[in-house]
């Protein structure tokens, strides 16, 4: 072929591949509404903050004197915010955290400046402690979830812990917390039993860790009747079962004056350690490296829930995966031991995705804590002094709203492929769910970042379908103070095609839609 002639034909090609690459493929999804599955338990969708960088100090406690506007030391912003996601649960005060508080530094007047030596070796002031934690959960309307010292506690001092908080009798705990500013005793909903006591919490063994579970879930005892407490071991750490196979033949095997509710799991999307994957300016390789790995939570809740159900098969104890999420390299600049990373629609895409993997494990996996709320991780919200900012994970915790408590709804459909280079990921995932008011919701995750999706909805009686799409330009477009709504939701409607209503899905997006009769 002669060079003129080579120039038409290569624009041809390049106009029909980019043609082939933008076609939006078809695929028929069935909702079976007329089925039904486990209740999707809104504390799935909870929340961990943790004594790390700056994501309590500076983005969520600013204090009594701070120009930024706040309640009793509390960011205005950051409430109002986290309220419109509906928080169930907070988790605090860790993490590697917890296994070294005690909680007698951050009570009274006169607190001691102590080391926060896991995360940057920094000063802890602890100005933000026990009161000031359960104010920021009231302000929210959350639960707290509170982790008790087992890696450097003792029993006696978590025992005290709980009588100072829950207790309305007048012991000199109570009056203590009452000369400390409130009277009546607050209510604590979940407690966890340590943190990671195979690793940071002490490098125990599961038989050394439960001699001190047992002891630690029988001596911390919650005196506030109207309001139940639940208590949490500490479970596996990805893969490896010893700890759900120890644990949970302990639990079989108790007697009268222990008992759990449930047993944590924690498994970080990194893609290999250290975490190195960079928050921004990736390509589609890292990116589908990441989803295969965050998909592994599948397999993780699907491999310790078998053993759960070996010992349990009447699901008693929750399996409680209280710290999730995309664990990458810090922010270039950032200090050391902060953990600060960018937010962008491939975290987005993680999230929809684990949250669709919990909704379909929603018998066992009944609870939920991703890392971290504010600054930290995989982060809600950023902020920058008095300035705050929205995340892509944000909007997907926002647009999962319905499903918290809503009925799981089995649907079908073919997923197909994603290939980049060795790996092969569903293209398409889907969940559908009843909330409390008899509405059906549907949730759909394109993770191919090139080729849009037509899915056709098959459920009957169905005439419309909307709610809300999150896409992006780019798989690593992030929200930034300069330019916060880069990406958001956008309103989107099922157009009907003949007897059908068919959604369009853009690539790389998070679509959640409501069904209406």
């Amino acid at each position: 072929m002669k060079a003129r002639g080579l120039v038409p034909f290569l624009a041809a090609f390049v106009a029909l591949a980019a043609g082939v690459q933008g076609r939006a493929d078809s695929v028929s999804l069935t909702i079976e509404a007329d089925r039904s599955g486990a209740k999707i338990d809104r504390q799935v969708f909870g929340q961990f903050v943790e004594h790390l960088g700056r994501g309590i100090y500076e983005g969520i406690w600013v204090g009594l004197e701070s120009p930024i506007p706040n309640t009793r030391g509390i960011r205005n912003d950051v409430v109002a915010a986290l309220k419109a996601l509906r928080v169930p649960n907070v988790r605090w005060p860790g993490g590697c955290f917890a296994d070294e508080y005690h909680w007698r530094n951050g009570i009274g007047v006169h607190r001691p400046a102590t080391l926060n030596s896991n995360w940057g070796g920094v000063i802890e002031p602890n100005t933000f402690g026990t009161h000031e934690f359960m104010d920021f959960v009231q302000q929210i309307g959350a639960q707290a979830y509170v982790s008790v010292n087992v890696g450097s506690g003792t029993p006696q001092e978590a025992a005290n812990w709980l009588e100072y908080l829950t207790t309305n009798q007048p012991t000199a705990l109570a009056k203590e917390r009452a000369a400390n500013g409130h009277p009546e005793p607050f209510g604590i909903s979940f407690l966890g039993i340590g943190n990671e006591n195979w690793g940071c919490g002490g490098s125990m063994t599961p038989d050394y860790y439960i001699n001190l579970l047992k002891i630690f879930a029988r001596s911390s005892r919650h005196y506030n009747t109207a309001h139940p407490m639940r208590k949490i071991a500490v479970g596996p750490h990805g893969d490896d079962t010893g700890y759900t196979e120890a644990v949970m033949k302990a639990w079989k095997e108790r007697n009268w004056s222990w008992d759990i509710d449930g047993l944590s799991l924690h498994h970080y999307t990194v893609g290999g350690w250290p975490p190195s994957y960079a928050a921004t300016g990736f390509g589609e390789k890292e990116y589908a490296k990441l989803l295969k790995d965050t998909l592994h939570m599948e397999e993780l809740v699907s491999t310790h829930g078998a053993i759960m159900d070996k010992y349990d098969p009447e699901q008693k104890i929750a399996l409680v995966v209280d710290e999730w999420g995309a664990w990458l390299a810090p922010t270039p600049g950032s200090k050391q031991g902060f953990l600060e990373q960018q937010n962008s629609q491939r975290d987005a895409i993680i999230a929809a995705l684990n949250f669709n993997i919990f909704a379909r494990h929603a018998a066992r996996v009944r609870m939920a804590n991703i890392a971290q709320m504010v600054n930290v991780l995989q982060a809600m919200i950023l902020t920058d002094g008095a300035k705050m900012l929205l995340t892509p994970t944000y909007y997907v915790h926002r647009m999962y709203v319905p499903f918290q408590d809503a009925t799981f709804v089995p649907v079908a459909f073919d997923a197909g492929s994603y290939v980049q280079g060795e790996i092969t990921l569903p293209r398409l995932d889907a969940i559908a769910a009843k909330d409390e008011n008899g509405k059906l919701w549907l949730a759909l995750v394109n993770v191919d970042p090139k080729r849009p999706v037509q899915v056709e909805l098959n459920a009957a009686g169905i005439a419309r379908a909307a709610g809300e799409t999150l896409s992006a330009p780019r798989i690593d477009s992030v929200n930034t103070f300069e330019a916060p709504a880069t990406v958001a939701p956008k309103p989107v409607t099922a157009k009907s095609v003949g007897d059908k209503l068919v959604l369009d899905l853009a690539p790389q997006s998070v679509t959640v839609v409501a069904l209406e009769r």
